[in-house]
């Protein structure tokens, strides 16, 4: 049985699954689940196979990555994609991981949850002959596993966040007063939340007047955001920063904020930094309800593109691939700015 073969007989029993099941299924990136017909037509023996295992939906960010990367890989472009949405379980991952293996994918791309547990799933796909690119977030794995990494550096963000909030505090004449910072953090152990919390610590030891009152998960989600917020507005009467690693989580916040009774962005009393730099964070700035965000770019689709045809034409591609990045604050035209961007 060669390739297609098995793609398309797995698809089939996948077919009948769900006719089974009701049919009509759809992943929460509100793509409907391929059908067998739909293998059976739109597959070609020329066409580069993907396995590719998302993280989820949880933010405005995450579709974005989707979009693009889905955008990217189509047969137009020379790609079958086989997309998986995990539902924020890595235990999906490990299921979709082992399927792509199965039906002898050409190659499998991976944003993982989480950075650890890696290693045994990955040497299943090395094993198999199947090189794996990760997106996103990294692996705490052995380099030989995967190909290469495309992603932003987030300990740059972070370093980034803590250089503009010294700046923004000398410009307000509070340099020297005892700032009071909390931290909405993202998923705990994901590259992210490790890389964002990391460099923002390494300004913050400059700085003795800084006190970090608390850091909690709040998941990269808007209501997980509200509800940490909620707990730490009422545990803590004198918050005058809040760390937001993600604009979702900022959001969030920004409700519980003014639920409170509180003010918040550049002209109310407790000052808000996100990271991702999404639409509805312009949005946010233009209303005055954060300060700034940093970007992390999800466009990943076209640069994956490009590395898949460079590996697939024998060629080699440097192991660490960063996206360009800047920022957005309110000091900025941020209505012309939005015009630029895709996300």
């Amino acid at each position: 049985m060669n390739r297609i073969q098995k793609i398309t007989g797995l698809a089939a029993a996948l077919g009948t699954f769900l006719l089974l099941a009701g049919c009509g299924a759809k992943e929460q990136s509100g793509q409907e689940t391929p059908t067998a017909r739909q293998f059976e037509t739109e597959m070609d023996e020329n066409l580069i196979a993907v396995g590719f295992s998302q993280v989820g939906a949880e933010s405005d960010w995450r579709a974005a990555n989707t979009e693009s990367i889905q955008s990217a890989l189509t047969p137009e472009n020379g790609f079958y994609l086989i997309y998986e949405d995990a539902q924020q379980k890595q235990e999906n991952q490990f299921k979709a991981i082992r399927n792509f293996i199965l039906q002898e994918v050409d190659y499998i791309v991976l944003s993982p949850i989480v950075e650890t547990g890696w290693d045994t799933v990955l040497q299943e796909a090395k094993d198999a002959g199947i090189p794996v690119i990760l997106v996103d977030r990294m692996a705490q794995v052995d380099e030989e596993l995967y190909a290469c990494w495309i992603g932003a550096d987030f300990e740059s963000e972070g370093r980034r966040a803590g250089e503009w909030l010294e700046q923004y505090l000398k410009e307000q004449g509070r340099a020297d007063e005892e700032i009071h910072i909390v931290t909405l953090q993202g998923t705990l152990d994901s590259s992210a939340q490790l890389g964002r919390t990391k460099g923002f610590a390494e300004v913050m030891r400059k700085h003795d007047n800084w006190d970090m009152l608390e850091m909690r998960d709040a998941d990269f989600t808007q209501a997980k955001g509200q509800e940490v917020m909620e707990a730490l507005l009422q545990k803590y009467d004198d918050i005058d920063v809040v760390v937001s690693e993600n604009d979702n989580m900022a959001f969030g916040a920004v409700d519980a904020i003014h639920e409170a009774g509180r003010s918040c962005g550049p002209d109310g009393d407790i000052t808000i930094l996100s990271f991702d730099a999404v639409n509805a964070a312009f949005d946010a700035m233009l209303s005055g309800e954060i300060n700034v965000s940093f970007e992390c770019n999800p466009l990943h689709g076209p640069k994956l593109q490009e590395i898949i045809h460079a590996l697939n034409d024998g060629k080699s591609v440097d192991k660490i691939q960063y996206m360009e990045e800047t920022y957005f604050d309110t000091s900025m035209d941020l209505e012309e700015l939005r015009k630029t961007r895709a996300y």
